[in-house]
């Protein structure tokens, strides 16, 4: 089959040609650090300034988890990412029946103060930004690091990080929600009004592509539904009477770097430009840093596969180059184990040497935006805007972001592209090596050493929460959580402080979480 008779599209659409020339009009490529901020937010990008180096860690135990970001900081790590178990990102206690089964598997358990303060034990919490993935018990997270800063003498209008805190994308494609939309996007706004007055430098929110991409959605798909959810979160934070510019300078970013390189730093730069525009046209922002569109990246998770999982560091390189090509400000590269179990403390190691060799030895830091002018990227950066553009407008043509995800557009524009992409791999149309290409089935694999869950520590865990209530003031506890229920039901206070005061008082992570479900309820997704 000749090249000219061979189809080539992109997940997101896109035709490939086989070669690309000078468009009639030549591109419009104002300088990085200059609005609408297509080539990078900075003038000097890694010239000046490094991305951040993050990896995404989280054990059984605060201890274990301490002992891993202790290691990273060691070797070179230069922002902690906090993995949490699923109990908690369900705000529920260690030692909450419902918990059973899950506590310490996929992330560190935290319930209690006395957790977070192991946590980050012997860590400068003003020294290092916390990046950490935690959506509807957020704000508590947030609260509980906050508390443990200050108690060790630090300023909290000097700690610097992130809370994910984009519960939208919750409902669309991940499924840990816990209250339904409207009074979730509540804490939303609370969090950013408390912030503004108490963690000026925190950054509020991480309007996340990455679970949407990794739930099956294209690339356009993820600019789109991402963006759309970050204009729902702008437009709630002034319907509550906040500013523009100075939500909008808070606001951070999280997208997936998938395999197809071009493509994927196409899609950062095209999802720049846009949210610049967004900012600027739609929210009357007036400061530049409210326009600027800044992100953090992560491997494909999805992309790794369990079968020659050794393929996956080359995979997780490839992804990598293309985050950095496309101007992210901070990487998380995945282990190349992740399809089997938590990363070793040799994969961990392994994909932190791949940034550093890619930030140190490879030549891509030297100057900025080296792909801009390319006929090929433009031309991607450009249609990728265009097909992302319309995704926006049908989301806006049904209210809005809550409006789509409360009515199952989003949700089923996922799944149809889940499902197109899984007939494409189990067809050979989309080829993935090791798995339905070369996949050598008489070849032997040398094994894998693992992590392996440590139950004694898990049921340590599960124990010291039952403790930590044994102790309590139980009427200081009461009282303080009966105020949270009382300020919940109204809608003139923010609620930071009064669950802050709970922490204080005692309250557990779960207590604080029921307290608020006794008033908004659960969220079930229909169906």
């Amino acid at each position: 089959m000749s090249d000219k008779s061979r189809e080539i599209t992109t997940d997101s659409g896109i035709s490939i040609d086989p070669l690309y020339t000078q468009s009639a009009a030549p591109y419009d490529l104002p300088a990085p650090g200059t609005y609408p901020f297509t080539r990078g937010v900075h003038a000097g990008m890694y010239r000046n300034r490094r991305w951040t180096m993050r990896q995404y860690a989280g054990f059984s135990s605060a201890e274990d988890s301490n002992a891993r970001y202790r290691l990273l900081l060691e070797r070179g790590v230069s922002g902690l990412s906090v993995a949490f178990d699923l109990p908690t990102q369900l705000g529920l206690d260690s030692d909450d029946k419902r918990a059973f089964g899950e506590v310490g598997r996929v992330g560190v358990a935290v319930s209690t103060l006395d957790d977070m303060r192991i946590l980050f034990d012997g860590i400068d919490q003003e020294a290092v930004t916390t990046s950490m993935t935690i959506n509807a018990p957020a704000s508590m997270l947030l609260l509980m690091y906050q508390i443990v800063a200050e108690e060790r003498g630090a300023d909290s209008k000097k700690l610097g990080g992130t809370i994910q805190n984009d519960i939208l994308k919750e409902y669309a494609a991940r499924g840990t929600y816990i209250y339904p939309p409207r009074p979730s996007m509540r804490l939303v706004t609370d969090t950013f009004a408390y912030c503004g007055e108490n963690m000026p430098m925190w950054n509020t929110i991480s309007v996340s592509g990455y679970h949407i991409r990794e739930a099956g959605s294209s690339a356009a798909q993820e600019i789109a539904f991402t963006l759309s959810d970050g204009i729902a979160y702008m437009q709630a934070a002034i319907d509550c009477g906040l500013d523009a510019d100075a939500v909008g300078s808070r606001i951070s970013f999280f997208f997936a770097s998938h395999s197809n390189l071009f493509e994927e730093a196409a899609k950062f730069r095209a999802a720049r430009r846009m949210w610049a525009r967004i900012m600027k046209e739609r929210f009357g922002a007036t400061n530049p840093k409210a326009m600027m569109l800044r992100f953090h990246t992560q491997t494909g998770g999805v992309t790794l596969t369990a079968q020659q999982p050794l393929n996956n560091v080359v995979r997780v390189a490839y992804q990598a180059l293309s985050a950095v090509l496309g101007g992210t400000q901070s990487l998380h590269t995945n282990g190349y184990d992740e399809a089997l179990a938590i990363p070793t403390e040799e994969s961990a190691t392994l994909a932190l040497r791949t940034q550093q060799i890619l930030a140190e030895e490879t030549g891509v830091s030297e100057t900025v935006d080296p792909l801009a002018g390319s006929f090929f990227v433009e031309s991607l950066t450009d249609q990728l805007e265009a097909k992302a553009q319309e995704w926006i407008d049908a989301i806006d043509e049904r209210g809005g972001a809550v409006q789509a995800i409360e009515h199952g557009f989003v949700q089923n524009a996922i799944a149809e592209n889940a499902y197109r992409k899984e007939v494409a791999r189990s067809s050979g149309n989309e080829i993935v090596i090791g798995v339905n290409r070369y996949a050598d089935t008489s070849a032997s694999e040398a094994p894998i050493h693992l992590h392996k869950i440590d139950q004694e520590m898990v049921a340590r865990q599960m124990a010291r929460t039952t403790a930590y209530k044994e102790n309590q003031d139980r009427e200081a506890v009461d009282s303080a959580l009966q105020t949270v229920r009382n300020v919940a039901a109204g809608n003139d206070e923010n609620l930071l402080p009064y669950m802050k005061q709970a922490l204080l008082a005692g309250a557990t992570l779960g207590q604080v979480a029921n307290a608020l479900r006794d008033v908004y309820g659960e969220h079930h997704a229909e169906g």
